[in-house]
């Protein structure tokens, strides 16, 4: 694969920066160390750098040429999650609960690749905003960015984002337009009936039946309620009741989870819940509350920018069978999506090898897909912004 040859001649250098951030994982807005080491490498490639965004946030300017080819921006995903590792490689985790097991520390060390190198050539003409962004598992540190005034302060035309996706050959990418990760909500349900003897449920108002009856009828809003070309999913995954063999509870808690890559449908789904809860509650004679979390919108890529990337994609991969035009969306969420609903762009799946899967206790990032990367986002930059000869 055409990887840049300065680049392939930092993979030492890569490798144990990425090493350093995987025996060091943060979570989401504790990325303390995590910003400090990315911030000191940053600075020691004579970038601008800013922190304090998102409290953890790091954005570094790198301007090049007269300025005037316009400015894009790429981010990277900082934290880790709350999972024991398991494994025996030697730079598994050194802090118990917590590791890279998405591959956070590998997309910081891309773009620190990507940066190292820009600065070093500045083979462009306009600006790059390189954003480490803090808190994407579940937190919304995209979201927390934005509201700081991430594209306020530092201005971008187009905003870009890269994961690693284990099944896909390293060196290969899958991209499209349109949808490429799901709106996420939870939500939790209390469902409120009336205690009594089990021998004797006509006493009482047994809200375990009345939980049964809500979870299979809420099926029915992915089978019967929306057009059968949208793809939803809702998942009851927590029904929490009672504590002995003879006794029906007062109440029940149902928690679960919606994925969907409409964001219109997205913002219908509490008042479809509510129907549902509140029709088969009364039916039996409970009383039930839905608490709705609203979460992540879809990450919607824009064409134009998608068909540049598939582009670029072609060249670092070497060949157009080595780009994915038409992956299948994945119902996961991701908060870049917030950068995509104020900013056009893409983001684009880059192959991880047949390491374990995403949030799997033993995955490693693949320290062959770090040159990969880097060089994926120097084109992108030397390409978008060309320098005019």
């Amino acid at each position: 694969m055409p990887i840049i040859n300065r680049i392939a001649d930092y993979q030492d250098e890569l490798t144990e920066w990425r090493r350093y951030l995987h025996q060091n994982p943060e979570l989401g807005f504790e990325e303390f160390k995590t910003s400090d080491f990315v911030a000191k490498k940053l600075e020691g490639m004579g970038l601008s750098v800013h922190r304090g965004l998102a409290g953890t946030g790091v954005v570094a300017t790198l301007t090049s040429g007269d300025g005037d080819g316009g400015a894009i921006a790429l981010r990277a995903d900082m934290d880790a999650l709350p999972l024991q590792e398991k494994g025996s490689i030697a730079h598994r985790s050194e802090t118990p609960g917590k590791m890279h097991a998405c591959g956070h520390d590998g997309h910081t060390t891309m773009l620190l690749g990507a940066a190292k190198y820009l600065a070093e050539t500045q083979n462009f003409n306009g600006t790059v905003q390189f954003v480490f962004q803090p808190a994407e598992e579940g937190k919304g540190g995209g979201e927390k960015m934005i509201e700081d005034g991430l594209f306020n302060l530092f201005p971008a035309d187009e905003v870009y984002g890269m994961h690693n996706m284990p099944g896909i050959k390293v060196g290969e990418f899958a991209v499209a337009p349109g949808p490429m990760m799901a709106a996420r909500d939870n939500f939790e349900i209390l469902v409120q009936g009336r205690g009594s003897h089990a021998a004797m449920p006509h006493q009482g108002v047994d809200p375990v039946v009345v939980g049964a009856h809500i979870v299979l009828a809420l099926q029915t809003i992915t089978s019967r309620n929306i057009n059968p070309q949208e793809s939803l999913v809702v998942s009851v995954t927590q029904f929490h009741a009672g504590e002995a063999f003879n006794i029906i509870p007062d109440t029940v808690m149902l928690k679960g989870t919606c994925r969907v890559f409409n964001n219109e449908l997205q913002g219908t789904l509490p008042d479809r819940i509510q129907r549902i809860v509140d029709g088969v509650s009364s039916t039996f004679g409970a009383k039930s509350e839905l608490t709705y979390h609203k979460g992540y919108p879809a990450t919607i890529n824009a064409e134009p920018q998608t068909k540049f990337c598939a582009d670029v994609a072609k060249e670092i991969a070497g060949s157009e069978n080595g780009v994915d035009l038409k992956p299948v969306p994945s119902m996961g969420a991701e908060d870049f999506s917030y950068m995509l609903q104020k900013r056009p762009g893409c983001y684009i799946w880059a192959g991880n090898g047949d390491s374990a899967g995403l949030h799997h206790p033993e995955y490693d990032f693949n320290d062959q897909l770090l040159a990969v990367g880097a060089s994926y986002w120097s084109r992108l930059v030397e390409q978008r912004l060309p320098k005019n000869i």
